[in-house]
């Protein structure tokens, strides 16, 4: 990453699942300028949404993951983000941020922000054990696994972590941690 921000920015970790992908997106867009961390397995996905991802503020700045050590995650210790936010959360992402394994960006920023007690916004994807999901082909039937929804549940327990379950829900959390911040969209 380049220079240091002016003041702390909001960090955003795309993961690699398509629900409600447009409308964090469009989210995204609403907030204006942070710090897009984005997944090989969310670049993945940003593929079938290129139009809505060419869209996002020029303000942006984009983070892939490139380095086996992660090595963007270091701007959490200079205090460059107030919050974090990871959405959409596949049950890969929280499985692993449950069990504290930090081996994607995603993951790994999870961690280094709870290291430097910098809250947490999660979008949980798997909430319900039956859901409805966008896939490249429309809207599907999905039954989340019980080790899924047990995991959404103990990751809600965790030290400066909100968990969210809806898209409105999440912009409502998103919005209300800027007002914190002082810095509005």
């Amino acid at each position: 990453m380049s220079r240091r921000p002016a003041q702390p920015r909001l960090a955003w970790a795309l993961t690699g699942s398509g629900h409600y992908f447009t409308e964090c997106l469009e989210l995204i867009r609403e907030v204006g300028d942070c710090d897009l961390f984005v997944t090989r397995a969310a670049a993945e996905v940003i593929r079938m949404y290129r139009k809505q991802f060419e869209a996002l503020p020029k303000g942006t700045r984009l983070i892939k993951d490139t380095t086996a050590s992660a090595a963007p995650v270091g701007a959490f210790y200079h205090g460059d983000y107030h919050t974090l936010v990871v959405a959409p959360a596949t049950s890969n992402t929280v499985a692993k941020c449950v069990f504290g394994i930090s081996d994607t960006l995603a993951t790994n920023v999870y961690a280094q922000a709870g290291k430097c007690r910098i809250p947490s916004i999660v979008f949980a994807c798997d909430t319900a054990p039956e859901m409805e999901t966008q896939a490249p082909s429309g809207m599907v039937k999905v039954y989340p696994r019980r080790i899924d929804l047990d995991n959404v549940e103990k990751l809600k327990e965790f030290e400066a972590t909100t968990v969210v379950e809806t898209y409105e829900s999440l912009r409502q959390a998103v919005l209300e941690r800027l007002k914190c911040v002082t810095i509005s969209p």
